[in-house]
Order: structure tokens, then sequence, then C-alpha cells
């Protein structure tokens, strides 16, 4: 997030309507509904654990056990037994 100066960015119409509320202090304005990105769009994280989460999954399902998946994805026993439920699920 970059600071911006509103004098510099808005309509000075608009800006002195925003003094009426606010002087001197930061405010921020977020995006539109429709314009906001889901968590781990912009960086690619949500579709790199959707293909963790996939090999887990398939790596269960061909007789790894969950202590193996655990060391080898580090991840704990809960989570390694979230993922797989969930997995199961969404393929029913």
């Amino acid at each position: 997030m970059q600071y911006k100066n509103a004098k510099e960015v808005l309509p000075p119409s608009l800006l002195k309507e925003m003094q009426k509320y606010i002087q001197g202090d930061l405010i921020y304005i977020p995006k539109a509904k429709k314009e906001r990105a889901a968590w781990g769009e912009v960086s690619g994280s949500r579709e790199l654990i959707a293909k963790r989460n996939e090999e887990i999954f398939q790596l269960y399902n061909e007789g790894k056990s969950f202590e193996e998946l655990e060391k080898k994805f580090h991840l704990s026993f809960d989570t390694i037994r979230k993922i797989i439920y969930k997995m199961r699920n969404n393929y029913k």
C-alpha cells in the first residue's frame, strides 16, 4: 500500500468535503468489492496450497500414512487429517 496525498489525487470539492470529517490523519480507502481479489489469488499462494493438498490426498490414497505425510510436508497431524477429510468430501 502506498501513501498518496489527497490534494494530488482528489478533486478539490471532494477534498473539501472530506476535510469536514478528517484532517491531517491517514485514511484507508478499500477497493470496491468487485475489484477485491480473494486471499492468495494475486500472490499465487491459493493455487500452490491447492496443488499441495491434491498431492497429499493422492499420496494418502496410494497408501501413505498420516505420519509419513506429516514428515514429508512438515504439517501437523491435525492439518493433514483436515486436508484429507476435506478433499474426500469434495470428491463425493
